[in-house]
């Protein structure tokens, strides 16, 4: 039951994995080219757009990678052990830091908001900064249950 229930999550994980690299191809250079269009004058946003967007993709990929290095843990009865505070620790890094990059992102979402009279565009940019502190402090707390499961354990090893 345990291998068919991490096989479900590996493959969620790639599953999402997928979208977002679709993203990465078609839309942002799409959005690029229409932050360059609205503001002509400030020609370089197209490629301040590109750096906002690839770079946060490199953190995602990355904490799918340290996800699925955690569900290959768990299949091989290695849950709880440094490793897996390891993984959920750069997970933790990766979401802190696509969020950092996408509230970088939030003037330009800003900016297409008054340019399209539509304010609501604004909570659209907070979506995936709250999205990944909400994934952040979780890993945090999953990170921090698990060492203090891990002490636990060496504890009582050491009194048998």
């Amino acid at each position: 039951m345990k291998q068919v229930s991490t096989l479900f999550l590996k493959i969620a994980l790639i599953l999402i994995g997928i979208p977002i690299l679709a993203l990465c191809i078609f839309l942002v250079p799409e959005i690029g080219d229409v932050a360059a269009k609205l503001l002509p004058k400030f020609a370089f946003i197209k490629y301040l757009v590109y750096i906002i967007f690839y770079a946060s993709a490199l953190p995602f990929y990355f904490a799918l990678y340290q996800a699925f290095n955690l569900l290959r843990l768990i299949d091989k009865n290695n849950a709880f052990s440094l490793l897996s505070v390891i993984a959920l620790k750069k997970i933790k890094y990766c979401a802190i830091t696509i969020s950092c990059l996408h509230v970088l992102a939030l003037p330009l979402f800003y900016l297409f908001a008054e340019m399209d009279d539509a304010p609501g565009v604004i909570f659209v940019g907070l979506v995936v900064p709250f999205a990944s502190m909400v994934i952040a402090v979780f890993a945090a707390v999953l990170q921090k249950l698990l060492q203090e499961a891990i002490d636990i354990k060496s504890e009582n090893d050491l009194t048998v």
